[in-house]
């Protein structure tokens, strides 16, 4: 994977989430394990998951915070000197790509076998954590659900020309068109990136902006992971938004984790983001699917089972993603 891929200027925080001693001195911290974990999910998101596992452990926990594929082509650079003991990522081709340079260890059985098989490493060495659900956000007061596209190739159909938003910079939507070229083939996503091109969508550079967009009445509706309009609705509930799932494919990706050290607490720690705990957290908090087996979805979503999810291996769209990446370049969808 090329690091071109991941943007320039890797600016990182650096938040150490330590507590649990009543007073918290040097050498209190020095009889402690440190876990250093790079994070390429949002801090306000993980953060507070983390910290309960850091007070509960007694662990020096350090976490980096920085974008996914930011931190990716971090760890692909630092190779097996890398400090970081764990990653947690907010898609599973970014894991594909570690596993594909052999950097993560495997995980035990116990461990994988929390979630389906869908939702793990073939090989044994990453796991999911929580399901996002690509979704199409729409504005009810403008569009009738049976208005919208059923699926990415009607995108492209005329009725939607300027009509809806899009934010090609983002990881999640570069994974959705990568998982269309693993189905479909390289020409047919060139096909798909043209004529959404053709439709002149209004570029934006995250999903919330989209979602902000489509309450406010700029666009019609736009594509997106599921759990940005539950935290808009949290705000705002008479928004007049609501998700619609293409049923011509409603691709799931997925946050997951993966160890790269041989400390127990790294495991450990993957280990509790599959926990009662930590996944009702995921359900409650950040809206996302739990996807240990066992452990419900706000009951509002729609059961994963029941969307038309392709059956892929993430690990072929972690190897699709560089050439998917310069298609969506040379399409123009990026200016």
């Amino acid at each position: 994977m090329k690091r071109s891929s991941y943007g320039l200027g890797l600016l990182l925080l650096m938040s150490i989430c330590c507590r649990g001693a009543a007073v918290d001195t040097p050498s209190a911290r020095e009889t402690r394990p440190r876990l250093v974990v790079y994070s390429g999910r949002n801090e306000a998101l993980i953060s507070p998951i983390l910290d309960r596992f850091a007070e509960r452990g007694g662990i020096d926990l350090r976490v980096r915070f920085g974008d996914t594929a930011e931190m990716t082509a971090t760890l692909l650079e630092e190779g097996v000197n890398t400090p970081a003991d764990v990653f947690i990522s907010q898609d599973a081709a970014a894991l594909g790509a570690l596993s594909g340079a052999a950097l993560l260890r495997p995980l035990p059985e116990h461990i994988l076998n929390t979630v389906p098989s869908r939702f793990r490493a073939p090989s044994g060495d990453w796991v999911g954590l929580s399901g996002r659900a690509r979704t199409v956000v729409y504005n009810t007061d403008r569009v009738r659900a049976e208005e919208l596209p059923r699926s990415l190739e009607e995108v492209s159909q005329p009725r939607y020309r300027r009509a809806f938003g899009l934010a090609p910079t983002n990881g999640s939507f570069q994974a959705h068109i990568a998982v269309y070229q693993v189905l479909h083939g390289r020409e047919a996503t060139r096909r798909l990136l043209a004529g959404m091109v053709a439709n002149d969508p209004v570029r934006y550079p995250k999903n919330s902006a989209i979602v902000e967009a489509v309450i406010a009445g700029e666009i019609d509706w736009g594509l997106v992971n599921h759990y940005y309009l539950w935290r808009a609705l949290k705000e705002n509930p008479e928004a007049p938004a609501a998700n619609y799932y293409m049923p011509g494919g409603s691709f799931v990706n997925l946050a997951g984790a993966g160890v790269l050290s041989t400390q127990e607490a790294a495991v450990q720690l993957v280990e509790y983001l599959l926990s009662d705990e930590a996944q009702t957290y995921f359900a409650e908090t950040t809206f996302e699917y739990p996807l240990a087996q066992g452990v419900a979805a706000t009951s509002d979503l729609p059961p994963l089972d029941l969307l038309a999810s392709p059956e892929i291996d993430l690990t072929e769209v972690a190897r699709a993603l560089p050439a998917t990446l310069k298609l969506i370049v040379d399409s123009g969808l990026i200016r």
